[in-house]
């Protein structure tokens, strides 16, 4: 059973203000090798990435503002990890999150580079090396994330996550195919601004058997500590690299988190869900094209308002019927700009729209970024009236 793991974070954030997170909606290109998936064309895809840590860095606009940063699953070179995490601890402003799945490896390297992060990551290195022990796993690949977040002093702090689920690429009778299976999350409790986030990478937030979920234990969780400080799970995001993100599994999962049918969970009532997914440009092979990606979306709970719109780059509805609301995005390569809504139930008798979309970038012919127009944006403008499920 996956262990969460609590980590108090320096994250100064403004009370009563909402925060802003971005989504690099971009394609990853992968192919098969020793240790899992592979990214096909490294330097490209570096490019790609940092062409968005410059913008991120730049701030022009709104984005001075930029608190959390979202890359798909299976994204960044590994041999580019150090550049990263040095172009975030160099340039990125105090008080910035940004969360990014990294090329597979091997369980021996990925066990050297938490050693490198000790101090973050004791308690994982722990149950990684029960894992060591118990038998021949070194060179079992690994899916895995990292969560590099540069605190309010100005200090970097890197946490890293191993994926506890398969994917369609990794489900093979072949025991060297066997993916490594984590063995945590972390749930970040910023301090002062106690707002609580988590991160999970694609399937683990469907993961489940005849005795146990990931997201029962998340809402468990969340609400052992909600009785017992009267905090919640504000945010929960979950990186992609998934060609179904309409799979009716992730309607019911989402319909079990939001939808009180068994007993009240006060501690995930208010969370904000965020999926961010690779594009329609992503290609992994021996997948079939025609399944295509994309579609990174936002949910919350059902009592929060959001006006019905379809619009060519977002849309929102209530996911088939789910007790929730919804903001989903185009399947393009993007960059999506957004606030996170307050961690509150708005008053009724307001109009005010908790999510608000900032603005939206698509790649531009020289390799930077641009803001897609409002002309292209309200292209077969539709709106109805506001939503309340």
């Amino acid at each position: 059973m996956v262990q969460i793991i609590d980590k108090k974070v320096n994250l100064d954030y403004p009370l009563g203000h909402h925060l802003h997170c971005l989504i690099a909606q971009v394609p990853n290109r992968l192919r098969r090798s020793e240790t899992g998936f592979a990214v096909t064309e490294p330097d490209s895809q570096w490019e790609m990435v940092r062409s968005i840590l410059e913008l991120a860095a730049a701030g022009e606009g709104n984005l001075k503002k930029l608190h959390f940063l979202m890359f798909p699953e299976t994204h960044v070179p590994v041999a580019r990890f150090d550049e990263m995490l040095a172009f975030i601890d160099g340039r990125f402003r105090p008080n910035t999150v940004t969360m990014f799945g990294v090329e597979h490896v091997s369980l021996k390297s990925y066990r050297e580079i938490l050693e490198r992060f000790r101090e973050d990551n004791a308690e994982a290195i722990e149950l990684v090396d029960r894992d060591i022990d118990s038998g021949d796993v070194l060179e079992m690949p690994v899916n895995w994330c990292c969560v590099a977040m540069k605190e309010a002093s100005g200090k970097l702090r890197v946490f890293l996550e191993a994926k506890s689920h398969p994917f369609h690429g990794e489900e093979f009778p072949d025991k060297f195919h066997d993916l490594y299976r984590g063995r945590h999350f972390y749930l970040f409790r910023s301090r002062p601004s106690c707002f609580n986030f988590m991160v999970l990478i694609c399937l683990d937030y469907l993961y489940r058997d005849l005795y146990h979920s990931n997201i029962r234990q998340i809402i468990d969780h969340a609400n052992q500590l909600f009785f017992s400080t009267r905090q919640a799970l504000d945010t929960l995001f979950v990186i992609q690299c998934n060609p179904k993100p309409e799979h009716q599994a992730y309607r019911e999962v989402l319909a079990g988190f939001y939808g009180e049918y068994l007993e009240d969970t006060p501690g995930v009532r208010e969370t904000v869900t965020v999926f961010g997914n690779a594009s329609d440009e992503t290609r992994v092979e021996e997948f079939p094209l025609e399944q295509g990606f994309g579609n990174s979306y936002v949910v919350i709970n059902r009592h929060h308002r959001l006006a019905w719109v379809q619009l060519s780059e977002f849309a929102t509805d209530d996911f088939d019927g789910a007790p929730v609301c919804r903001l989903r995005f185009g399947t393009g390569t993007r960059l999506y700009y957004f606030n996170l809504p307050l961690h509150h139930e708005l008053d009724p008798r307001t109009s005010r729209v908790p999510l608000k979309v900032h603005s939206i970038m698509r790649r531009s012919r020289e390799g930077g970024w641009v803001k897609v127009s409002g002309d292209e944006i309200v292209a077969g403008f539709e709106i109805g009236q506001d939503r309340e499920t």
